[in-house]
């Protein structure tokens, strides 16, 4: 039979504080499981009209897919989180889009009528699992030079980028990584993060438990001296260091999604509407570029220019892969229209749950700023990928 597909609507989304990674950071003993259970509940707690068994899929994402972000954690979770066992779920990865991908997929099943509401998210634990554990890349990479050794490091592919454009010096992406800095704490300060932040339970050995209820990574009071005399890590005298990137960071992050008709029925607030998406390969040795063309196939689809994008929320994997990105539609480093609150280089990036994140806080910009009609979320992912979502006022 003939199918019209339905308007995909974000109906909600919270996520855990974001921790650092490691021995002494807030969820260095607690699972990765749990951090999604909590932000499961959390999400069925500030939706009371929507019925459990309402839920048709929860698709949760992780970049490293063993332990305790292993066994399926989509269902897993749903499980454990108290869901009825009629409710299926499953595990995605697309590294850094993730959550992203959770999000979309899901979102394209509702369209077509398969799935009417959806749990989404995702979650990633650097201090258990870090990034690129248990990974065996093929030797046919570098053997047949398919790509450069430089690309399976993250930190490598961004000094490229610094290379194909030198315009974008280190001190640019020392400055704008300080006003990532002031952002986040100005946006704390007004308590706009706090809204969305699932205070989440926590234990240490040595500290006893406690209660994480804000993010561990940002570093208020950062400055231009601070971050010149930070070491270059991934080249001598590079330009790439821990001052203008993301962290190693823990969190979960999940939202609820649904046809447009059924949030109605079911007294759910539509908060955005998914116009469109698009991913897109690049260069993996410059795999930060990856929403330029991205971007750029959404935008043609739809017949829109970036002045039409009254809001922005990218990733801030590095502040050079950013920098490219404005830079190449022409964005002021400074433009109010991206990442009001500030970004990863400040909150951190776990990153198989940061898409949902921007999906979250785009969602309260559209909240403050009812002349919006369009915004995007948009990040780079590992191995020379890109994608963005157009999202429009509801």
């Amino acid at each position: 039979m003939p199918r019209i597909a339905r308007d995909v609507v974000f109906v909600d989304g919270v996520r855990t504080p974001f921790g650092k990674a490691g021995p002494k950071g807030l969820y260095a003993e607690t699972r990765a499981d749990d951090l999604v259970v909590r932000v499961i509940r959390e999400l069925r707690r500030r939706n009371p009209s929507l019925p459990a068994e309402r839920i048709d899929e929860v698709a949760i994402a992780a970049t490293t897919q063993t332990g305790d972000q292993g066994l399926t954690i989509g269902r897993s979770a749903a499980v454990l989180a108290g869901l009825p066992k009629s409710v299926p779920g499953y595990a995605i990865d697309r590294m850094c889009a993730g959550a992203m991908t959770a999000v979309t997929t899901v979102a394209g099943g509702i369209a077509f009528g398969a799935y009417d509401v959806a749990i989404a998210g995702g979650v990633e634990h650097m201090g258990r699992h870090p990034m690129g554990e248990g990974v065996d890349p093929n030797p046919r990479f570098l053997a047949e030079k398919l790509v450069d050794g430089s690309a399976l490091i993250m930190g490598m592919t961004a000094e490229n980028l610094h290379d194909r454009y030198p315009q974008i010096t280190k001190e640019r992406a020392d400055a704008y990584a300080v006003r990532s800095q002031q952002k986040v704490a100005e946006a704390y300060e007004a308590g706009r993060f706090q809204q969305d932040l699932v205070p989440m339970a926590i234990r240490s050995g040595e500290k006893g438990y406690g209660l994480a209820t804000r993010d561990e990574p940002p570093r208020p009071g950062t400055t231009m001296e601070n971050l010149a005399g930070l070491k270059t890590p991934f080249r001598p005298h590079g330009r790439v260091t821990a001052g203008n990137a993301a962290g190693l960071n823990d969190g979960a992050t999940g939202c609820v999604v649904a046809a447009e008709e059924v949030a109605a029925e079911l007294g759910l607030t539509a908060r955005m509407r998914l116009v469109d998406y698009s991913f897109a390969g690049v260069e993996p040795e410059v795999m930060g570029i990856g929403p330029v063309p991205a971007t750029e196939k959404l935008l043609a689809r739809n017949s829109l220019t970036m002045d039409d994008i009254g809001l922005i929320e990218i990733n801030e994997a590095f502040a050079v892969q950013v920098l490219a990105f404005l830079d190449h539609f022409k964005i002021a480093d400074d433009d109010p229209r991206v990442n009001p609150w500030g970004g990863a280089i400040a909150i951190g990036h776990p990153l198989a749950s940061s898409g949902v994140r921007l999906m979250t806080q785009l969602a309260r910009h559209f909240e403050e700023r009812p002349d919006v009609r369009y915004g995007l979320t948009t990040m780079c992912v590992g191995m020379g990928m890109g994608g963005t979502v157009l999202w429009e006022r509801v």
